[in-house]
């Protein structure tokens, strides 16, 4: 059902819009990413109508689009709203794919860090319980679409929001189609200038929660480059493109579908000056694109898709109020995804028999006494660290005996064969939990030669109690390798759970992960083995309890302080250490 336009504000009537001639496809966008070459595709065929609300704009400026004017007072309107060829402003340039995750940031020289985290997307189970919110913006060419998703963003002010562009999903051109796009008689305006099989791909997997790989097109040569980059981590996803509403598959992975309308001789404004200033084309050469394929194209692709939208933005970025209602739709939405794990794992899975996927460090007397020194209070930090690191390079040299080996057959330099054996899998990789897990990385490394590490910062939030992932770095091709993820104390297995979610999103068999701590409580052993019941837990030690502050008891207290010399903080949990900075 379509809704009554908004009011504008008071003292200020609203202008009626005269009807307007067919719109044509133009595009201008902020810059934010470089991407030189100009091909444009377009929206798809009409489909059956669907209830939408249009979002009214403000009042029309004096002299804007859709008034009667003459050409003079049209041209020094349009040039009061966009800047001079020759000003000072950077130019707006195309933007691809990318991953928004701000605010707020720590950025420091060589990596960012994500002072608010990402909450748990899964429930107790370790599976997702609710897919990500995914918005689609489509509309004509140089509306809007990326600076309306841009504000979105920044109007949300949640982290973890990606940003999903078309512009990354032009298909391979051959020869033929390549020459022909030089001289501007390729329609990159059209639905088969679209790889829609691989953009439903992607969004499936994004929405999911899963890791994906977004190629990076090259405008230049119309191809797509040879590296790949990676998105992860959507709470909130926005897809962005003129096709955005192109194909029936693609509109069922739309949870919000909006229309951005900017009048038609805006958009081709904002087209010829960014062709003739910032890309070197003559005014012929753009006016004959235009002519040829983006203003049919609009017309026959686009245009039609309105209907489907569930709401129209009109004047696009302009549209405050509009913009400012998706936001809070878009909150409820997040609100109702919000899930409470630490509780629910501290009141499942009690007095369960330990799984057997855990395996146990032989309590021999030379382990027990290292505990008994790294347990006790008096203990000085120096005798901590040098006892701890024995521990791990005993619990590394264990973790080591269970991956799978075979046979295999090898000549002595005395000329006699020796039946021994090799490890069968591909690559080992160390992915820490930052900060305690980190220090077990020296004796990874000491007993695997060349093994790569990665790490995945998780933090408690001190208002919630869940754990929120703020930073994670790890491997290219990580999902061959067998992963042994360190941890130095678990307690409600929380933090472990976000760990090994991280790693199933990015395509880690289960039973390829290896979780290793030097101590843990039941109730992470079970909480993780419950959620994830072919990881294999490897520990030097097993605590029967775990407190209200989930420390766990008699336990070891936080290794992460002890370890570094710092202060505890008052709410600290031996899932996680604080982040010091």
């Amino acid at each position: 059902m379509t809704t009554a336009p908004l009011r504008a504000p008071s003292g200020h009537p609203s202008v009626p819009r005269s009807p307007r001639t067919p719109r044509s496809g133009s595009r201008s966008l902020p810059a934010r990413t470089t991407s030189p070459g100009d091909p444009r595709g377009s929206a798809a065929p009409a489909a059956p109508a669907s209830p939408r609300s249009t979002m009214a704009a403000a009042p029309v400026p004096e002299g804007a689009p859709g008034e009667p004017h003459d050409s003079s007072s049209s041209a020094e309107s349009l040039d009061r709203l966009y800047p001079a060829v020759g000003s000072s402003k950077p130019p707006r340039k195309r933007t691809t794919s990318q991953c928004k995750s701000e605010p707020p940031l720590l950025r420091t020289s060589k990596r960012t860090i994500y002072t608010a985290g990402r909450p748990p997307w899964y429930n107790e189970h370790g599976t997702q319980s609710k897919e990500a919110f995914v918005i689609g913006l489509g509309g004509g060419s140089a509306s809007g679409k990326t600076t309306v998703a841009t504000m979105i963003i920044e109007a949300l002010d949640v982290p973890w929001v990606v940003l999903l562009s078309m512009d990354s999903f032009y298909k391979v051109l051959t020869k033929q189609q390549q020459e022909q796009a030089a001289s501007n008689d390729f329609n990159f305006d059209h639905p088969d200038a679209f790889d829609f099989d691989l953009i439903i791909a992607t969004l499936k997997k994004l929405k999911q929660g899963k890791s994906v790989k977004i190629p990076i097109y090259d405008f230049t040569t119309h191809s797509r480059k040879k590296e790949w980059k990676t998105l992860y981590g959507a709470n909130v996803i926005i897809f962005e493109g003129i096709m955005a509403f192109a194909d029936k598959e693609l509109l069922k992975l739309l949870d919000l579908k909006i229309f951005v309308d900017t009048d038609s001789d805006i958009r081709l404004v904002r087209r010829l000056r960014r062709d003739i200033s910032e890309r070197g084309r003559d005014i012929e050469g753009v006016i004959k694109q235009y002519n040829k394929f983006v203003k049919p194209a609009f017309d026959q692709y686009i245009q039609p898709t309105m209907r489907l939208a569930d709401i129209v933005v009109p004047r696009g970025s302009g549209n405050t109020v509009a913009i400012d209602l998706i936001v809070q739709h878009v909150h409820s939405q997040l609100e109702e995804r919000e899930l409470s794990v630490r509780a629910a794992l501290a009141s499942a899975h009690q007095c369960h028999p330990l799984p057997q996927t855990l395996s146990v460090l032989k309590s021999t007397p030379q382990v027990r006494g290292m505990h008994t020194i790294i347990r006790n209070k008096e203990t000085s930090r120096d005798e901590f660290i040098f006892y701890s690191k024995r521990l791990m390079r005993l619990l590394i040299e264990h973790a080591l005996s269970l991956l799978p080996f075979q046979s295999c057959t090898v000549q002595t330099p005395q000329g006699h064969d020796y039946e021994g054996r090799t490890y069968s899998g591909k690559q080992i990789t160390g992915v820490s939990i930052l900060r305690a897990g980190e220090t077990m990385e020296p004796a990874l490394r000491a007993v695997c030669k060349d093994v790569r590490i990665g790490t995945i910062l998780i933090q408690t939030n001190c208002n919630t109690g869940e754990p929120e992932l703020h930073y994670l770095r790890l491997p290219k091709d990580i999902s061959e390798d067998h992963v042994i993820l360190m941890d130095c104390t678990v307690s409600t297995g929380a933090a472990a759970m976000m760990a090994v979610r991280v790693l199933l999103d990015h395509d880690v068999p289960e039973d390829k992960i290896f979780l290793l701590s030097l101590l843990m409580a039941e109730m992470g052993v079970h909480s993780v083995a419950y959620a994830f019941p072919r990881v294999k837990i490897i520990t030097t030690a097993v605590d029967k309890k775990v407190n209200d502050l989930f420390r766990i008891i008699p336990g070891i207290g936080n290794f992460g302080d002890r370890y570094f010399g710092t202060d505890a903080p008052p709410d600290w949990s031996d899932d996680e250490d604080a982040l010091s900075t």
